[in-house]
């Protein structure tokens, strides 16, 4: 099915650089449950999660793409937006929609938002509107450019019930929508397996059966790919799980804002019909608002409160085009709390974990979305991100048929395969290091389909492997260990509810799993601690006694508690064997709260811009993916226009031994 959008003609807004320092973080009241709730908490979290418009001026009502629209274009020229409403229904804003001359193009009921175009002058009107939350520019959205051994997948293929017959691992009966560039419908990895449950397309042009631009088939290949066509070499995570195609990038890899809502609207719709559990985001945006205005942000976590688990891509950019390392550039929406953001890891082409790094173009934290107050002053939310990284680096996997990206560089070609149906490719970058996570947790779920998306997540941190030599803010808990996390999984209690009192216990044994893997000779210990926001948590309690942070529509942030200035453990929500660390370190190799200190986390929580060693934070300034066209909108990682140090990633990668 294709849903159509017309591309009128747009205003000429370019994107702002900010360089305004602010001297203060926190501010407003904190909402520790999700959106919907409308409770009040006392968790950390900038401005709080709701995003709503308690002592909203007009002016803070508008992105600042669309402030910057106002000062640029001329006031009758039509700017596409997304608004942030309190009722789609309500007749009052009716009424005030058709005072300003909206066209509203879609209805996003159940993210309660609208895909309007509008003239620039009527922005302030609208925004006046006690109807409007918040509204932002239909920016562009675009591609974030040996598997199952060096994973731990293939350690846990093969898995026994208690009646002792055995079953396989491969996420059966677990849906997973790829919301990227379309799939190639007739590939060996998709068509030998279940094939394409079903497509939609929301970029106008009716493409529903192939992937013009070739991102997309590449990055199902890696998260559920079918193998059989290679004798396994190029299999994906989860090869039995059911593929949703949802295409919102165009055949040139650009997309907008408006069709990933869409598509996220329609998962919310459907994610019963199709069994959806996972949606993978290998795309991005640049973060100048808050998650908290956001429109993508809060739409992942409508999805998340609505028991589906988001995984994202953290962006390609940690490093400039001189090579100069960059912190504070992850990408939207990997910038949202909930979802779970991965960075890039190289694993130097070996199965074993001993030579694993993180990638030098993987970005990294801390978050540097930001909201403005009435005196004008930035609020950034400085959030620790990735949450953990994943294999990327020149990957191997699913070829489209003639696509974009392989015209423009043939050597990306492996000369694998001649049958067009079986060739297959290399691409490096965060998008490939995201849909071996989306697998991960399929595998998570079909295990135990009663985890929540804050289990799945915290889980994952759990047992991932910390790399030694890196910090928080490049791995968040480490790299991806599914060995680990399906041993963990499967003991999770499947009775647990909204009524399970905190500290019961969380397990169906009283012996916790032994907190380390083996993996091609290469044994890790686990990090054996979560992430959330500010700081890190450690403590067998984590995974030995139920954390009310763990229950649908709270975050993992919830379990810690600003106080006076200091981070502490939230008793609310933990049990008191669960620690709170005071530093962001870079890590030893062994459980989180090892290793040197590479800055306090005060440095999060004042708002600071000076790391210890020199290296570059982006205070909101948009470190572009792709070269800027005229009209302000980025076209994906720079391919088929210049030879952009975004395509250099997303071609070469990091020069260093690789799959094969």
């Amino acid at each position: 099915m294709v849903m159509k959008k017309n591309r009128l003609t747009r205003a000429t807004v370019f994107l702002a650089l900010f360089a305004l320092i602010a001297s203060q973080l926190l501010g407003g009241a904190y909402i520790s449950r999700a959106d919907q709730s409308g409770k009040p908490g006392t968790s950390p979290g900038g401005k709080g999660t709701g995003g709503g418009d308690q002592g909203k001026s007009r002016d803070s009502k508008l992105s600042h793409e669309l402030k910057d629209a106002l000062a640029h274009a001329a006031s009758g020229d039509p700017i596409r937006t997304i608004v942030q409403v309190k009722d789609v229904q309500s007749p009052g804003l009716a009424q005030s929609l058709n005072r300003c001359g909206v066209h509203v193009h879609n209805q996003l009921s159940e993210l309660q938002m609208l895909d309007a175009e509008l003239p620039v002058g009527a922005l302030e009107q609208l925004a006046e509107s006690d109807d409007v939350q918040f509204i932002s520019a239909d920016n562009d959205v675009k591609a974030l450019g040996h598997l199952t051994a060096t994973t731990g997948a293939d350690a846990v293929r093969t898995q026994i019930k208690p009646d002792g017959r055995t079953y396989t691992l491969n996420g059966t009966g677990i849906g997973i929508a790829i919301i990227d560039s379309g799939i190639y419908k007739d590939h060996k990895t998709v068509s030998d397996g279940g094939g394409i449950k079903t497509a939609f397309d929301f970029t106008g042009e009716g493409v529903t059966d192939s992937d013009p631009y070739g991102h997309g088939t590449h990055v199902a290949g890696l998260a559920m790919g079918v193998g059989n066509f290679s004798n396994g070499a190029y299999s994906g995570i989860a090869p039995g799980a059911d593929l949703i195609n949802l295409r919102v990038l165009d055949s040139n890899g650009a997309g907008t804002v408006s069709g990933v809502l869409n598509a996220i609207n329609w998962v919310l719709i459907n994610q019963t019909k199709y069994r959806i559990r996972v949606v993978n985001m290998s795309l991005g945006t640049p973060a100048v608002a808050s998650y908290q205005d956001d429109p993508i942000c809060r739409a992942v976590r409508r999805m998340v409160d609505a028991g589906i688990v988001v995984v994202a891509a953290a962006g390609n950019n940690g490093k400039d085009e001189n090579g100069q390392t960059i912190y504070g550039a992850i990408h939207s929406p990997g910038i949202e709390p909930s979802a779970i953001t991965v960075g890039c890891a190289n694993t130097m082409g070996t199965d074993s974990r001993a030579d694993d790094v993180v990638t030098s173009f993987s970005s990294r934290g801390p978050t540097r979305g930001y909201w403005t107050d009435a005196s004008g002053v930035n609020h950034y939310d400085n959030l620790i991100k990735p949450d953990l990284v994943a294999p990327g680096n020149k990957v191997i996997q699913a070829e489209a048929k003639a696509n974009s990206i392989v015209v423009h560089y043939p050597q990306l070609d492996t000369h694998a395969f001649t049958d067009e149906h079986k060739r297959v490719m290399y691409m490096s970058g965060t998008s490939m290091s995201a849909p071996s996570v989306t697998g991960a947790v399929a595998l998570m779920l079909q295990v135990n389909p009663k985890l929540t998306p804050n289990l799945v997540k915290a889980i994952l941190m759990y047992t991932a492997q910390p790399l030694a030599g890196f910090n928080m803010l490049e791995q968040g808990a480490g790299e991806l260990n599914i060995e680990g996390a399906i041993r963990l999984a499967k003991l999770v209690r499947t009775d647990l509810s909204s009524t399970t009192p905190l500290g019961d216990p969380l397990l169906t044994v009283a012996t916790p799993p032994v907190p380390q893997t083996t993996i091609a000779g290469s044994t890790f210990t686990w990090a054996q601690g979560i992430i959330g926001n500010y700081s890190y948590m450690t403590g067998s309690e984590l995974i030995t006694r139920y954390q009310l942070m763990y229950g649908q529509g709270f975050l993992l942030s919830n379990g810690f508690l600003l106080s006076n200035g200091f981070l502490l453990s939230n008793s609310t929500q933990v049990t008191n064997g669960c620690a709170v660390g005071d530093s962001i370190l870079t890590s030893n190799g062994y459980p989180l709260g090892n290793g040197n200190i590479f800055l306090s986390n005060g440095f999060l929580l004042s708002n600071g811009t000076m790391l210890p060693d020199g290296f570059l934070l982006s205070n909101g300034t948009v470190y572009s993916d792709g070269f800027l066209l005229s009209n302000g909108f980025l076209l994906s990682n720079g391919f088929l226009l210049s030879n952009s140090y975004q395509a250099f990633v997303m071609v070469n990668g990091d020069d260093t031994p690789c799959m094969q």
